[in-house]
């Protein structure tokens, strides 16, 4: 298995939504930020400003972002209708491009079956050309998991960290049927089968650069 590892100075996360983030990286965040203390973290949410999802998002993030220098935006385009909002989102991402240029990015993948992920997705190429960019993967009654190529093992106290701060800061997603402990820990235990650990977040990677010689 080939591991790619180095340190990490910035970081972008991306989420159509409130929440996003946390389901998709949330324990790739926590090993990022133990890894590189004082790293760069910018996060950017299409949806939930000005409502109550948006304070859920903000605590939410520092708490999975422990030590690093966190700068949080959260736009208000509305919930599953980001296709008829492609210039909103199209800037919010320009705009974020044009004050930073992260190591590595985090996003919804681009085959995801919800129409807010898969839009974002498509998108952050045409303004983030030249990085490192690894789509997330979010579970939901869609069943639309498929076989990523890219993982973070987790060790089990990450993993159970994890699940900890979801159910601890989005108190509004509570009440869906699939918004749990045994859905959340169970994804990262395949995904752990997978990379042969016991716990690990997947990701789907379209294009790469090695840089074996060292350079």
């Amino acid at each position: 298995m080939i591991r790619l590892s180095g340190p990490v100075g910035s970081v972008v996360v991306l989420g159509a939504h409130c929440d996003d983030i946390a389901i998709g990286a949330g324990g790739t965040l926590l090993a990022l930020c133990q890894a590189n203390p004082g790293v760069r973290v910018d996060a950017l949410v299409l949806s939930g400003g000005g409502t109550d999802r948006e304070g859920e998002e903000r605590a939410a993030l520092r708490a999975f972002c422990p030590g690093a220098d966190l700068d949080v935006t959260v736009h208000k385009l509305p919930d599953g209708r980001l296709p008829a909002h492609w210039d909103e989102a199209k800037n919010a991402l320009e705009e974020l491009r044009g004050r930073t240029s992260p190591d590595v990015l985090l996003a919804p993948r681009t085959d995801d079956a919800h129409q807010d992920h898969r839009g974002l997705a498509q998108l952050v190429p045409t303004a983030f050309r030249d990085h490192l960019v690894l789509g997330y993967e979010i579970v939901k009654w869609d069943g639309d998991l498929g076989r990523p190529n890219a993982y973070q093992p987790l060790s089990a106290e990450l993993a159970e960290k994890k699940v900890s701060l979801l159910q601890q800061h989005y108190a509004s997603q509570r009440h869906r049927p699939w918004y749990d402990r045994e859905a959340f820990l169970g994804l990262a235990r395949i995904r752990g089968i997978e990379c042969q650990e016991r716990y690990a977040e997947a990701f789907f990677v379209t294009k790469l650069t090695l840089g074996l010689e060292g350079r």
